[in-house]
């Protein structure tokens, strides 16, 4: 797949964090009517939080591609050392692939996610991990055409099943 050449990928800084908020919204925003209006509400609320993309460019490399000054694309790397209740100590991990109504389908979220495994790759990461749901049947299929297996499941999170990829590099 050709990508557009009138896309930009670049890294995100702090600045793009209104960006980065309207694409959360935008390109979770279809997964809307697949839950329930608590889940729903509950993820629209941190989707909306600038807290949520301020803390993970803080501690993640984010990656954005842009066309005609919108972000239309996103995706964080987290180095090892930030674990979580389903992320290893020792694993880097992948947060908030998401790509703006209108342009799926275009090679975005798969370029996104392979300068994640490039930058993890550079740093001499060992294992870069994952979570995607039963909903992102489109994140799952490029996660596993990138080489991610899946381990097992975890969750339900916002009543929908979620499971565990990692790569080994």
């Amino acid at each position: 797949m050709q990508l557009n050449t009138e896309y930009t990928f670049r890294i995100a800084l702090p600045s793009d964090t209104i960006q980065l908020v309207a694409l959360g919204l935008e390109a979770y925003g279809q997964f809307e009517h697949t839950l329930t209006n608590d889940n729903w509400q509950t993820m629209q609320t941190n989707l909306k939080n600038e807290n949520t993309y301020t803390a993970l460019l803080q501690k993640a490399n984010g990656y954005v591609c842009e066309h005609s000054g919108k972000l239309i694309g996103m995706a964080f790397l987290v180095p090892k050392g930030n674990p979580t209740t389903i992320f290893e100590a020792g694993w880097a991990y992948i947060r908030m692939v998401g790509v703006a109504t209108g342009y799926e389908g275009q090679g975005i979220a798969k370029k996104l996610t392979s300068m994640c495994v490039d930058h993890a790759i550079q740093t001499n990461e060992k294992v870069i991990a994952l979570h995607t749901s039963e909903i992102m049947t489109a994140a799952r299929h490029i996660y596993e055409k990138l080489g991610f297996k899946q381990q097992k499941e975890v969750g339900p999170f916002f009543g929908k099943k979620y499971w565990l990829y990692t790569l080994v590099i």
